[in-house]
């Protein structure tokens, strides 16, 4: 897929006659950090201790769902069991603890440059995520200096996580420009499903395991091998 069949794939989709992006809403796992390793590894513990089977790859599946409701699908699904919120909430805090006791995961390589390049060329960026890890998001504004400054949507401000578009429309909201002028930073499948539903334009980046035709699938406009191969393709994104 080349930048200039995306673009007219997408305006045609969105019903729009020119293609300026404005704003950038940026994933935080898998985007900003290398931190799904840790996260499934934590998941399993979690979820092995109290009985239920899986597999760390499932994990990757629900990368962006906010981490209560993982665990309100994995009780229900795994044991038949339904999980209060309250419950949830206790057990979040628990794999919060695996995650923390794993160390500190990495920064993903070349998306700092990314988001230097969007920012010195005037594109807003909005940080949107599922998370509710306390841990990683305290990071951000010491790894990512004046990137994002006030504008995030993370896990304790939405009630219905990704795949549902709301992450993304509340991104769309802080960005203060339209949906087709957001240009989305995904690398999970249900967060490429969010970022289509929301109406914006989805760019993906392959650093995990999920494969190119399953980040299409989910709605991804485009696909990258890397941050820094979404580098190079930058300036073709941006010109008007």
């Amino acid at each position: 897929m080349t930048e200039h069949n995306a673009i007219a794939g997408f305006m045609k989709y969105a019903g729009i006659k020119e293609f300026s992006i404005k704003a950038a809403l940026v994933d935080c796992d898998g985007v900003l950090y290398d931190s799904m390793k840790n996260h499934s590894r934590a998941w399993v513990k979690l979820m092995t201790k109290n009985g239920i089977k899986c597999s760390r790859d499932e994990f990757y599946m629900l990368e962006g769902m906010v981490g209560t409701e993982v665990i309100k699908n994995k009780f229900k699904t795994g044991l038949g069991r339904i999980v209060t919120d309250d419950e949830a909430a206790a057990l979040y805090g628990v794999k919060a603890r695996y995650f923390r006791e794993l160390g500190e995961v990495p920064m993903i390589e070349g998306t700092a440059d990314v988001l230097r390049y969007l920012k010195n060329n005037g594109i807003a960026c909005v940080l949107v995520t599922g998370t509710q890890q306390q841990s990683t998001l305290e990071r951000i504004e010491r790894d990512y200096p004046g990137i994002f400054e006030e504008r995030r949507v993370t896990g304790h401000d939405v009630r219905h996580g990704k795949p549902n578009p709301e992450p993304y429309l509340k991104g769309i909201a802080h960005s203060g420009v339209k949906a087709s002028e957001c240009m989305v930073i995904e690398n999970a499948p249900l967060g490429c499903q969010a970022a289509h539903a929301a109406g914006c334009f989805t760019v993906a980046v392959t650093t995990g395991p999920i494969s190119e035709k399953e980040l299409y699938r989910a709605g991804a406009d485009i696909v990258y091998p890397s941050p820094a191969a979404l580098l190079a393709a930058l300036p073709n994104l941006l010109q008007k």
